[in-house]
């Protein structure tokens, strides 16, 4: 018999108040009790995925080993448990209908009327249950996107209506996150869009075992009172989440306010084992206290909503706090970066990362950046478009090609140094047809990145349409860009170095995707070790 328990996270009053951040920090304390946990989020929007969406609306789009295009929350739930999400981590109301439709086509509802109760719910209960039907989980969280009220969540807070009177008592419960707000002019903290969020939960019927309230000031025992009788919970079940320095505090101050606790005594599951937060304290010690200090250029075309850049930042932070740095980003939108002003953008910077992105727009800028980093001995880390734009640079100025580009940028270019790769070629569809997902690579021995990683093949998260053009290999190698990790199988160029630079790493791989809190990624943290030694000059 399964046994595996699920815990339900809902938000009301306001989106973005961090449910992701709150069911990864109750995971954390749960597994540091000892239990086997994982998150999964389930997204109302109608998008099969967040891979076709520009990240203005959605923030950045995470990657999984096994190659789905996920919500940037899976990206938080990787670097609090390190443990990889996959594919039955991230469900969209898109991929559920489509899966009915599917089915409905083929038959297998046997002429039924397709509705939404039962065939929309049944299909959104398989995908919660599909984790805990492994036997590899004792708790599923599940983190249900949007607010309570919206439309298009009604099918999902049925669907865990649903479950809990299926799985039985102590098997399931709701945790509901909600804003108290401050009203400043009253001076005081207010309970009523609380009581009207939880009442719309309940008018689902759907009743929060447990409320966790966001908020700016402190809750006193008073309004915990107030809060419980109105919401129908005990005033033990009532935790507040505070505003936080970081999210990385979020743990410790959900095990002070005892949300584990009350979780696994309402779940009938052993609390004797206390949660040793170890060697996360000992990253947060390091983290608030650094030694030192550098500033990165990130140089992007999205800079405006930072989230589009999650896991780079994240990945900043983790690898700032193994060299006990604090690692200072200077935002710098690529298309605002020109030859004359470059200098004084660039200005004192310790290190230049040039970002991701898809379009041609902002390209000359990041080329640019390169020029500069490799020109001015500054340390220089390009991902995925920015390996492709050192490429094209170093093809431009070092070798000449003054008509080197990307066939994404020109498609007629008559110098593609990265060009589109041979199984692209008779793609038409967007959502899902990039190369994705985890890949082998083999890495040189006298190179930067075998330095970083002290091993040979390594295995790193793509997402990626086009590729280094190996026609002209052996004239940037001879010239001076190495080729430093190769693709086993394909021969693909993965990784580019210029040796005669203190360190120039251009990668077409994401290695912040697998940047997390205990294991923070050795390429961010050689170079920040790199722009460290620079900064001391």
């Amino acid at each position: 018999m399964n046994n595996t328990k699920y815990i339900f996270v809902t938000g009301g009053v306001t989106s973005s108040l961090g449910k992701g951040i709150i069911g990864a920090s109750l995971a954390k304390l749960l597994q540091a009790r000892g239990y086997s946990v994982t998150i999964q989020k389930l997204d109302p929007y109608i998008n099969i995925d967040p891979g076709t969406l520009n990240p203005y609306e959605h923030g950045e789009c995470f990657v999984t080993n096994d190659g789905a295009e996920t919500d940037l929350d899976l990206g938080h739930y990787e670097r609090f448990l390190n443990i990889p999400t996959s594919q039955a981590n991230n469900v969209t109301t898109g991929r559920i209908y489509q899966s009915v439709i599917n089915k409905e086509r083929k038959g297998e509802f046997l002429g039924k009327t397709v509705q939404v109760i039962p065939h929309i719910t049944d299909e959104i209960k398989h995908r919660i249950q599909i984790l805990g039907n492994t036997g590899d989980y004792d708790i599923v969280i599940t983190e249900i996107g949007g607010t309570v009220g919206d439309i298009e969540s009604l099918p999902y807070i049925e669907a865990v209506r649903q479950l809990e009177w299926e799985l039985g008592e102590h098997n399931t419960i709701v945790i509901h996150l909600t804003l108290v707000p401050y009203l400043a002019a009253a001076g005081e903290l207010k309970t009523k869009p609380t009581q009207h969020s939880v009442k719309m939960l309940m008018q689902s019927g759907v009743s929060p075992d447990i409320l966790v309230c966001r908020s700016e000031h402190l809750i006193s025992d008073d309004i915990k009172r107030k809060l419980a009788l109105f919401c129908n919970v005990k005033k033990q079940d009532v935790i507040q989440s505070i505003d936080a320095e970081t999210i990385y505090d979020v743990p410790n101050l959900m095990f002070d306010e005892g949300l584990d606790k009350v979780v696994l005594e309402k779940l009938k599951l052993a609390t004797d084992k206390q949660p040793k937060l170890i060697k996360w304290n000992e990253f947060l010690q390091k983290f608030k206290n650094p030694k030192s200090t550098v500033e990165i250029a990130l140089i992007g075309k999205y800079v405006e909503l930072h989230d589009s850049y999650k896991s780079i930042t994240e990945a900043f932070i983790h690898a700032g706090a193994a060299n006990e740095i604090k690692v200072i980003i200077r935002w710098i939108h690529s298309e605002e970066l020109t030859a004359k002003n470059i200098s004084k953008k660039l200005a004192g910077v310790n290190g230049i990362l040039v970002a991701p992105g898809f379009g041609d727009r902002g390209t000359e800028g990041k080329i640019e950046a390169v020029q500069f980093a490799r020109e001015n001995n500054i340390p220089f880390f390009g991902i995925c478009l920015g390996m492709q734009m050192a490429v094209i640079e170093f093809a431009r100025n070092v070798l000449g090609l003054q008509k080197a580009d990307s066939t994404e940028m020109d498609k007629d270019c008559p110098i593609p140094v990265i060009n589109l790769m041979e199984e692209q070629k008779e793609v038409t569809k967007k959502g899902g047809t990039m190369r994705l997902g985890a890949w082998d690579c083999q890495l040189t021995k006298d190179s930067k990145v075998f330095e970083a990683y002290q091993k040979e093949l390594i295995s790193e998260r793509h997402r990626h349409r086009y590729e280094y053009n190996n026609v002209y290999k052996n004239q940037l190698e001879q010239a001076g860009m190495k080729t430093a990790g190769i693709n086993p199988k394909t021969g693909l160029v993965e990784v580019v170095e210029i040796d005669s630079h203190p360190w120039f790493v251009g990668v077409q791989y994401h290695p912040e995707y697998k940047s997390t809190v205990l294991n923070p990624h050795p390429l961010f943290v050689s170079f920040i070790k790199a722009a460290l030694k620079q900064s001391k000059g």
